[in-house]
């Protein structure tokens, strides 16, 4: 299990960083020396929607291990959208005007989409449940993945790049050092190999993360950057436990085996998912 989380965590890692050192490379964001062109994140934007296909695959198949039933068509264009919302907007002289209708429209339509969707097929057997999967998969792998594409476009590529490393350290910081010295759990109802150690790991490994991007990139100021280790160390582990929520409730320890030592699309992206709201508001707050 370690063996293939080495490996695969380390390819994942280089062909992301690779692909936004390209993406920056394209857009001017990369150095200061080019001009930053109008249209931010085309390839990250493409990225987001290749995982967010699977992602929503393994998603209707753990709601669907509750008894829902999941609206797919409707549900994958509705996250779709709201997952890249952030990039379209970059094509409009009102940015924030446009993002603001664009979001409640889309919110408005998707609703309205399951509710007819669940009347044409089924009645009014499941309402509930169906059409509350529906939009719960819409906002959670749709909004939340905005926010991510919201970081690299509004504040850069070096912000995203701290975001990410920092959240997926936490990651590794808990595992390793859970596995090693972790005893004492603190969501043993939840996720049961979650421990007080693997925490503190998590918050080591975040917060050295941080410290360097901000000492070599000058994103923050290096009291901003232990402030977002800390809590992004924290935040990114019950962040996890939010998707070990939702495994454990239809009874599955992974979302899928697509990736050896990791489980599913999912299971990669969940921290980050979580987070990226929160950390949108961190560097909002922190800009110089």
């Amino acid at each position: 299990m370690i063996k293939h989380r080495l490996l695969f965590g380390s390819l994942m890692a280089a062909a992301f960083a690779g692909l936004m050192f390209l993406d920056g490379g394209l857009d001017g964001s990369l150095t200061l020396a080019a001009a930053n062109r109008p249209i931010q994140a085309s390839i990250l934007c493409v990225l987001i929607i290749l995982l967010a296909i699977p992602a929503q695959l393994e998603l209707f198949h753990l709601i669907g291990k509750t008894g829902a039933v999941v609206f797919r068509p409707i549900v994958t264009a509705a996250a779709i959208f709201l997952a890249t919302g952030w990039y379209w907007r970059q094509f409009f002289s009102n940015p924030l005007v446009f993002h603001l209708y664009y979001v409640l429209f889309v919110t408005a339509f998707s609703l309205f989409s399951l509710l007819l969707y669940q009347g044409l097929g089924f009645g009014p057997n499941g309402a509930i449940a169906n059409c509350s999967a529906g939009f719960f998969a819409v906002f959670y792998l749709g909004f939340l993945a905005g926010f991510v594409l919201g970081i690299r476009i509004d504040f850069g590529l070096w912000q995203l790049l701290m975001f990410v490393f920092a959240v997926k350290s936490s990651d590794i910081g808990a595992y390793a050092i859970g596995s090693l010295l972790g005893n004492r759990k603190f969501s043993p109802k939840i996720s049961p190999g979650k421990s007080w150690e693997g925490l503190a790991g998590a918050v080591v490994f975040a917060l050295i993360v941080a410290v360097l991007f901000s000492y070599f990139c000058g994103i923050m100021n290096m009291w901003s950057a232990v402030i977002f280790g800390t809590c992004f160390g924290v935040l990114g582990q019950f962040a996890d436990l939010a998707e070990s929520m939702i495994k454990r409730d239809a009874g599955q320890k992974d979302a899928s085996k697509t990736v050896p030592g990791f489980g599913g699309i999912l299971d990669i992206i969940d921290s980050l998912l979580v987070t990226a709201p929160l950390a949108y508001l961190f560097f909002t707050l922190t800009a110089n």
